[in-house]
């Protein structure tokens, strides 16, 4: 997994024991990280396009993807389709709030990883899932169960991590000088161990565009988007750094050395004299890359 920017939706997540408040607040600060971005993709895509008069978005979270394509699209509708009630209910507010006239917003609770998606959702011209196949336990099956939603001549858009974020300065003074580098492959390592023993994993052994082709669709094409905010972060990107730092300590507990683990922990200690959160030189910098893909007529 790359990012923490998604509640994605599995059946074998429990939702239990979740600060929803909190974890709504996270979804809108790190879906503004990516606000510009997300309405650049939503207008390539929509702009010209008379055809495109319906939008799925597969795993919305907080509604910052649907948003852009409710302010994107002259008319029509845009569905927002997420497992947790706690986030749709808000997510479609937000989008309904952002929709340009003769734009209905409407939302689903479904899974993404349920067999009868295509039942309980339907069908429209473009359908948008953003960092969530990489989680199924059979990606090529989730693929195509979302080329179900897409209706013949309609187009898929998949959004997966490009190159990770990295947030830290190489050399950071406490340890040793590559400290993230470690960390990220401690994350990639405890990201293969929990697919392998994931229930019902498939491999996916080719890149993104060969898997959109091979689960049915055409002129694939793909492009990558920055993520850039420079030194030094303030306010939600600084809080959306530390908290990415957590997410890499998870890992690092089984994964990487102690003496790495500790100068993690001093970096997270907000009483200590190495606290990240007092730093002048976070950053934030990743790639997402965008593929493409359309249903035959």
């Amino acid at each position: 997994m790359e990012t923490v920017s998604r509640l994605v939706i599995m059946h074998h997540h429990s939702h239990d024991n979740i600060d929803w408040d909190t974890r709504l607040r996270q979804l809108r600060d790190e879906d503004s990280l990516t606000a510009t971005q997300t309405r650049r993709v939503a207008e390539t895509l929509v702009s010209g396009r008379e055809s495109c008069r319906s939008v799925i978005d597969v795993g919305s979270g907080a509604g910052g993807a649907s948003a852009a394509f409710a302010e994107a699209l002259p008319g029509g509708t845009v569905t927002l389709v997420d497992s947790a009630p706690e986030l749709l209910a808000a997510a479609e507010r937000h989008t309904a709030a952002h929709a340009s006239p003769g734009v209905e917003v409407h939302s689903v609770r479904a899974d993404a990883a349920d067999e009868e998606l295509g039942a309980r959702v339907g069908q429209a011209d473009l359908v948008f899932c953003s960092l969530v196949v990489h989680h199924l336990p059979d990606q090529l099956a989730g693929l195509r169960r979302l080329v179900e939603l897409v209706r013949p001549g309609g187009r898929l858009v998949v959004v997966e991590s490009g190159l990770w974020a990295h947030v830290l300065p190489w050399d950071v003074g406490v340890g040793e000088p590559g400290l993230e580098e470690r960390l990220l492959a401690a994350r990639h390592s405890w990201f293969r161990r929990m697919r392998a023993e994931m229930p019902g994993t498939v491999r996916l052994p080719v890149g993104w565009s060969t898997a959109l082709r091979q689960a049915g669709l055409d002129d694939v094409e793909s492009w990558s988007y920055l993520v850039d905010w420079p030194a030094p972060v303030t306010g939600p990107v600084r809080d959306i750094v530390l908290r990415r730092l957590e997410w890499l300590r998870e890992a690092a507990v089984e994964e990487c050395s102690a003496d790495d683990l500790a100068a993690l922990d001093q970096l997270l200690d907000e009483h200590g004299p190495h606290y990240a959160g007092r730093r002048d030189d976070l950053y934030y910098l990743a790639a997402h890359s965008v593929f493409v893909g359309s249903k035959p007529m």
